[in-house]
């Protein structure tokens, strides 16, 4: 088919190409999270205070404050699992601008609410649109990422969440001095402006080139292709890509359609191991005490350290300042090192940090609540290195095409129902125990050392379609140790490639005809 003719069929209005293209599909992705990040901070320097918005919604306590922040972690986990039934179908740019969409519509009920229900739906409302976007986000960017730095894209994702953070942090703070409602409406209606972008900005981007081959759009995929390695679309190069993506998926669907029990399955595919470490690793983000300090930093700072509300406002912002610097430095780090040399080193300095604070909070002296603070900044950049930006994309890397959605809708909703947890028992636990709450948490940190030593495999710098010889090995450590990234992945990936090889004979001349 001519190429000309090729261009025409495209389901997207940008001409961009290579790394330009690379780059827009990237900023599409990173605006998903960075509305994430904003929503997860936006509530922190509004909450827990005497002012306008406590007045307004009849001064909450903590268990109610709990549940203004939790339910949109709720929502969350709905906007999930909507994504774990329909994402497959949909696809991956109309799941992005389907929540981008629903977080319009949750933001003005925010902004314009004037009962405590209102409130609550509003943020539900947020979640669901927040829970679709970051199930699909990490695909779209993974599935559209060279292999060779794909770690370093999908980091920033992690970046850009930590941007969005700090803007919340910075603009509650600015809004806090005026005592009308435009105190907390401004914030809550401010994040429909980073939605309104994401739905701009994903309109004239491509489909995935997996998700379109797994639905026999062979032409769009190999146009997507070449535009992304910016080649010829008959190039030996895409059409190898494509027989890639073809034979992979043919393996995995020669027993017909999707079942919920293949998710439990063990064998050379071993589903059921991947589902362990995607919920694990979701669990691990949210128990290191990340959002604990996310969500009630200022809270945190005024009632456990005994500061002023101004100077626990600017602490939070500083150290969300701090978070984003931590965020930053993966991006250069995590294809040179890999995931789980990044998750171990993270653990132990985090274990560290929540040891220190917790010894120091225990003298209940002023100068010690400062020396704790500063152990809380040092946690900042430590999580921000490791666990902030693993979890949301390595559910996407470990599994196969045939699951992935539906595995990251999995990781997604556990990572949401954690930080519903985290957030809701947080203003409880200050309240009962005080600075022993660090103490659960720094034993957390502790375990999860040798939960990656033993059954996290390193996946830099594998193409996806490889990955799967990672878990070829079978067990539950199968593959860990000899995993060092790169193309060679396993002792036995050999009979597998061989079977690939023979498949790939014999279906070049077919996939090249339609």
């Amino acid at each position: 088919m001519p190429e000309r003719l090729t261009s025409n069929m495209r389901l997207w209005k940008h001409e961009f190409r290579g790394k330009s293209l690379i780059i827009a599909i990237t900023m599409a992705s990173c605006q998903a999270f960075l509305l994430l990040g904003f929503d997860q901070g936006v509530m922190s320097g509004i909450v827990g205070a005497n002012n306008r918005f406590a007045r307004d919604f009849n001064n909450p306590d903590a268990a109610m404050q709990g549940n203004i922040t939790g339910l949109y972690d709720i929502g969350c986990v709905f906007g999930s699992i909507a994504c774990y039934f329909i994402g497959e179908r949909m696809g991956r740019r109309t799941m992005l601008i389907t929540g981008g969409a629903i977080m319009i519509v949750g933001s003005a009920l925010l902004a314009s609410s004037f009962s405590l229900a209102q409130l609550l739906v509003g943020r539900i409302v947020t979640g669901i649109g927040n829970g679709m976007n970051s199930s699909t986000a990490p695909v779209y960017q993974s599935e559209c990422s060279p292999a060779e730095y794909r770690g370093a894209l999908l980091t920033l994702q992690g970046t850009v969440t930590i941007l969005g953070v700090v803007i919340a942090y910075w603009m509650d703070y600015g809004t806090s001095f005026t005592e009308s409602s435009l105190e907390w409406r401004f914030p809550l209606a401010f994040q429909s402006l980073f939605a309104i972008c994401l739905i701009f900005q994903l309109i004239g981007l491509p489909e995935t080139p997996r998700w379109l081959v797994q639905h026999d759009r062979h032409e769009e995929a190999r146009a997507v292709l070449a535009a992304i390695e910016n080649t010829h679309i008959h190039d030996h190069r895409i059409t190898k890509s494509i027989l890639d993506i073809q034979v992979v998926l043919d393996e995995e669907q020669k027993d017909g359609p999707f079942r919920f029990k293949e998710l439990f399955s063990w064998g050379e595919i071993q589903n059921l191991r991947r589902l362990l470490i995607t919920i694990t690793i979701e669990l691990g983000q949210q128990f290191t005490g990340s959002n604990m300090i996310n969500y009630y930093g200022p809270v945190m700072f005024e009632d456990t350290m005994g500061m002023s509300r101004n100077l626990a406002l600017i602490l939070g912002g500083a150290m969300q300042c701090t978070y984003l610097v931590g965020s930053a430095i993966p991006v250069l780090l995590m294809d040179r090192f890999g995931r789980r040399s990044l998750l171990m080193i993270c653990s132990s300095g985090l274990c560290l940090c929540f040891v220190m604070v917790s010894i120091l909070l225990s003298f209940d002296r002023e100068d010690c609540a400062y020396g704790a603070t500063a152990f809380i900044f040092i946690f900042q950049i430590f999580y921000g290195v490791g666990w902030l930006p693993v979890p949301w994309f390595y559910p996407s890397e470990i599994n196969t095409t045939r699951v992935r959605t539906r595995m990251a809708a999995i990781a997604s909703g556990w990572n949401w129902m954690a930080v519903f947890a985290v957030v809701k028992i947080t203003p409880i636990a200050f309240d009962n125990i005080g600075w022993r709450t660090f103490v659960i948490f720094a034993i957390l940190n502790a375990v999860f050392i040798p939960m990656v030593y033993f059954f996290y495999p390193e996946t830099k710098g594998i193409e996806l379609e490889d990955i799967p010889l990672l878990f070829h090995k079978g067990g539950l450590t199968g593959g860990v140790f000899t995993s060092k990234g790169g193309r060679t992945v396993a002792p036995g990936q050999h009979a597998l490639q061989a079977h690939v090889d023979r498949k790939m004979e014999g279906t070049v001349q077919q996939v090249e005809v339609a």
